[in-house]
Order: C-alpha cells, then sequence, then structure tokens
C-alpha cells in the first residue's frame, strides 16, 4: 500500500478500532493484500520527468519492507503476477492506454543454495579439499559484475521481464532495438559477492524501447527499469502507531515553521529506512500518452490524464513442486493504486478489499467516504483543530478532473481514484522543488501527479485531514501538521529510474528510535554512490 499510512492511519485506527492486520504494517492498507505481499503496490509515482520534460516517468512499488539481507532467495518479482500501470486520457475513468510487465525467472545453478553467489576471480578449493573434490577445483565463481554473459555466472536466480503496451485494443511488445533481453536488477546482496552495485543496477537500465506494428514504428524511445531498490517512502511510523506518540523534537504532530521549511532535515526516525522494495519504472514520451497523440499546454485540458497501477493474478494457480507452478483462467485484479492515500485513509476496513478489486470507474458507490472522511474528524478530536464541514467538496481534484490540476474547461468525468496529472506543467528544478507540492506553491507536485521526493504523509495530513484546501483553513496548526520525516534517507536520483538503488545486505542497518541526532540530506545529490557510509540512511534521530 502507498505507505501513507501516517499520523492519520493511526487515528483511523484507534477511533474505530479496526484490527490488528489492518493498521500494522504501513504498506498492507487491505486485508487482502496483507495476505498477499508480492501483489502489494506500496506506491505508485507519476511525473513528468525531471530532465525530459517532454515525457511522463512512472514508477509502481512492490512488496513491502524487504530486508536487504533476507536470503538465500531474496526478493524476486512474482511470475504469476500481472502487474499493469494504466491510463485514462479522456476523462472516461477507463484505461485507455495500458502498459503490462509479466516476469519469468530462471534458476541457473539449481545445486547451489542461494541465489547468488561470487568473489573476486573466483575462488577454487584449496590444497586441504577432501575427496573426492581435488585442489584447485572452481568452487565459487567470480564475483558478480554483468546482469548477462561474462561476470554473470554468479547470478543464480535470475529474472527477465516482457513491456506489453495496449493502445486502442491493440497489444504491441515494447523492446529492445537490438531485440535484447530485458533482465531484472538483483537484490543487492553485498560487496564481496556484487563488488559495484551501482555499476551492476545501471545495466538494468533500458533507454532503446520501441514498439511496432509491422514496419510501423508504434512507440519509441520509452525508457524501462525493474528491479530491487531503496524504498523511497519516508515516515515515523513507529511514533503513528504508539498511540499518536509523535516526538517532542518534531513539534509533537505540529511542527514548527523552520522544520516545516527545511525539505531537507529529518527531526524523527524514518520507519522505512534500511528497507528495499521491488520498482517498475517505464518513462515514455507525452506524446503517446494523450487522446490525439500531441503534447499539449497546462492550460488544454487534453494535456491531463489519469493513472492509476494495478496487480492481478490468474483465476486458478496449482503448485506443482517440482514441477512449474500451472496458472489457468483469467487475471482477476488483486489491488489497485491511484491517489497515495484514498485506500488507507479514506476507506472504511470494511468495504477496502471489495474496493482493491473495483475499478475506478465503479467509485462512485464510495463517494461517502470522500464527501466526510473520517480522518477529518480524527483530527478534529485529536488536535482540537477546526476541520471543514461535510460535504468535503474541496477533496473533488483527487477523484475528478478539476482544479488546481486539471485546467477550466476539463471535463470532471465520474468519480474515480486516479493519480492525476497535467502533462503541460513543467518539472520544477531541484533547487526550487518543494516536498509539499502543490499546497507549498510547486506546480509539478502531488496531487498534480505524485514524485519520488513528494511528502505525501504531511500532505494528506493536511489536505485530508486538516482541510488545508477549503478556504479559511490554511491556517496554523493545520498547515503545519507533520511526522517530522521530511526526506528520504538516502537521496533519490534526478535522472531515470530517479530512485536510490538498493541497500547492501551485509553493510546496511535500520534506524533506532532510541539513536540521538538527526543529520541534513545530502542537497543536489543525483546518483547513488554504492558506498557503505551511504547504506542506512540517516545516521541518528532523537528519541524524545
Amino acid at each position: 500500500m502507498s505507505k501513507l499510512k501516517s499520523v492519520l492511519g493511526v487515528a483511523l485506527g484507534i477511533v474505530i478500532a479496526m484490527p490488528q492486520s489492518g493498521v500494522a504494517s504501513s504498506h498492507r492498507e487491505a486485508p487482502i493484500t496483507a495476505l498477499d505481499h508480492t501483489a502489494d503496490i506500496t506506491d505508485f509515482y507519476a511525473f513528468v520527468s525531471y530532465d525530459h520534460p517532454d515525457r511522463v516517468t512512472f514508477i509502481l512499488n512492490v512488496d513491502p519492507f524487504l530486508q536487504p539481507s533476507n536470503g538465500p532467495n531474496y526478493f524476486p518479482f512474482d511470475p504469476n503476477v500481472l502487474y499493469e500501470i494504466k491510463l485514462d486520457n479522456n476523462q472516461s475513468a477507463k484505461a485507455e492506454v495500458k502498459v503490462q510487465f509479466r516476469f519469468t525467472t530462471e534458476v541457473r545453478a539449481p545445486g547451489v543454495f542461494t541465489g547468488f553467489v561470487g568473489a573476486g576471480n573466483g575462488i577454487s578449493s584449496p590444497a586441504n579439499s577432501p575427496a573426492p573434490v581435488p585442489p584447485g577445483t572452481p568452487i565459487v565463481p567470480p564475483a558478480i559484475t554483468s546482469l548477462d554473459g561474462p561476470g554473470s555466472a554468479g547470478l543464480s536466480l535470475r529474472q527477465t521481464y516482457t513491456v506489453t503496451a495496449e493502445v486502442g485494443g491493440y497489444k504491441y511488445n515494447l523492446t529492445n532495438r537490438d531485440g535484447s533481453l530485458l533482465f531484472a536488477v538483483p537484490s543487492n546482496v553485498g560487496p564481496r559477492t556484487m563488488p559495484n552495485y551501482d555499476a551492476l543496477a545501471r545495466q538494468g537500465i533500458y533507454h532503446d524501447l520501441e514498439a511496432k506494428s509491422g514496419n510501423t514504428t508504434v512507440m519509441s524511445d520509452v525508457s524501462v527499469f525493474a528491479g530491487t531498490v531503496a524504498d523511497p517512502f519516508f515516515i515515523d511510523l513507529g511514533a503513528a502507531f504508539d498511540s499518536f506518540n509523535f516526538r517532542p523534537s518534531a513539534g509533537g504532530g505540529v511542527m514548527t515553521s523552520a522544520q516545516d521549511k527545511n525539505d531537507h532535515l529529518n527531526t524523527a526516525p524514518n520507519a522505512v529506512s534500511g528497507f528495499n522494495v521491488n520498482t517498475i519504472a517505464i518513462e515514455v514520451p507525452i506524446k503517446y500518452l494523450t487522446s490525439d497523440f500531441q503534447v499539449h499546454s497546462a492550460k488544454d485540458p487534453k494535456g491531463t490524464i489519469g493513472a492509476w497501477a494495478t496487480t492481478s493474478r490468474p483465476q486458478i494457480t496449482i503448485r506443482r513442486s517440482p514441477r512449474p507452478t500451472q496458472s489457468e483462467g483469467s487475471f482477476y485484479q488483486v489491488q489497485r493504486f491511484g491517489n497515495p492515500l484514498v485506500n488507507e485513509l479514506v476507506i472504511g476496513t470494511g468495504s477496502k478489499d471489495r474496493w482493491s478489486m473495483e475499478e475506478p470507474i465503479n467509485d462512485a458507490q464510495f463517494a461517502s467516504f470522500d464527501l466526510d472522511p473520517l480522518i477529518a474528524r480524527v483530527f478534529n478530536a485529536v488536535y482540537g483543530i477546526n476541520v471543514p464541514p461535510a460535504p468535503r467538496l474541496d477533496l473533488l481534484p483527487l477523484v475528478t478532473y478539476a482544479a488546481p490540476i486539471a485546467p477550466k474547461g476539463t471535463p470532471a468525468g465520474p468519480i474515480a481514484d486516479l493519480l492525476r496529472l497535467n502533462t503541460g506543467v513543467p518539472p520544477t528544478p531541484y533547487a526550487n522543488r518543494s516536498r509539499l507540492g502543490l499546497i507549498a506553491g510547486d506546480p509539478a507536485g502531488f496531487p498534480n501527479g505524485r514524485r519520488v521526493t513528494d511528502d505525501v504523509v504531511d500532505i494528506a495530513a493536511r489536505v485530508v485531514g486538516a482541510g488545508v484546501l477549503s478556504p479559511g483553513y490554511n491556517v496554523s496548526p493545520n498547515n503545519l501538521i507533520g511526522d517530522g520525516v521530511n526526506a528520504t534517507d538516502v537521496p533519490t536520483q534526478e535522472t531515470f529510474p530517479y530512485v536510490h538503488f538498493a541497500y547492501s545486505g551485509r553493510d546496511s542497518r535500520h534506524i533506532d528510535a532510541s539513536e540521538v541526532g538527526c543529520g541534513e540530506q545530502p542537497t543536489g545529490a543525483s546518483s547513488t554512490s554504492g558506498e557503505p557510509a551511504n547504506q542506512g540512511g540517516n545516521t541518528t534521530c532523537p528519541v524524545n
């Protein structure tokens, strides 16, 4: 789930006494996904690419709280799950464009006890090797330096994947121009097995995909990446789930103006620090996403799209080990994800599974949750702040095409949870970017799409809980509510795929709430270093 289980998620759990399975994890927002982690969408992002304003990047993250050291199989994508990114480009709340991802797993060294192994130039058996293995016999292959060919011998558990675009009812395979396979980047096992992990991960970035119909190019210049990365989400989850026990260093839930203005300073521990997640990223030229295959200005209704992600499973799956798993029947949706707050903060637990498996076009049945969100009443009760009365029409931009995201003249369309993005709004330069997005005057930030640096926890707390988009409610303390975690614990990238590569299984660690002192994030960092000192995020954070 969109981990956005912020103070709001906890409050909701406290007030309506939700069962533990509903709030025990910051990713498992619905009972069905709490039991199906490889199909659990943790976050979904859509934004105009920072360095290519003629393109949009979509990032779909799945499988929450991946412990980097948790071998021997680590965390492959699920070959039985259909991962999809869907786009509405004519205000229908239906998918006019789909991009589908399917994974295939191979075990290249079935006799080896772990998925990944390697060291230096390889290690052979020593002089005292017990019979029947003679001295000098290769035992450990060379360190893994490649996803294929020389340097990949130790990469036993390897995944490839396919990308299929569906436009106008027709399906097209997106492939490398040279016909080479697409490899998923494995987890970062450690420096002995993968001595230059960042270089290995960059091999999994493909910039030259195209789709053809006969001799006609249907889509080109598409970039993709799939693999395990550092989870870009950030939240003080421990304080949230300790019955609103937010830390005095973070204002106890209401930050000081100075804390709020510093987009790179964490005054509370990030509970996601040190955890990985599986990511699928794709960058597509805008012209392939709009209804008329043209690029439009921010004032043109044709330039605003709605996006969401889904995971689906076959109707029947039969596990027949040692024979391959057999799947039969049509795919059925397990989860969907648009805005990073609706299912986890607005929809009641008794409706979450149904919501997860519904199509956005049918969201009118859940409208009562949006018009009078219980979470706002929780904020009113717990903090004593004034909140807007029902019906909450200030939340309409989250469920319809409306200002300030869609321009004047855009048909509102049906009530539907879609992550809406005005593709005509250019990306905000790093120096001017705000973690608070639109509510801080940054037009390229959430809820106009969502970037990996957008602080959706604080934004949701203020927009949904405190009603700052309603006239008269954008005042203190409503507009200072936050958890004190303002940034990721390791810098994200400024180029595709924009996320930080995976934490090291050997050298990473998690930040404990009992540690004292919090460091400021590097500013302007545009790539990952792969150094152990960069593994584990902020070195220390206050307990208070």
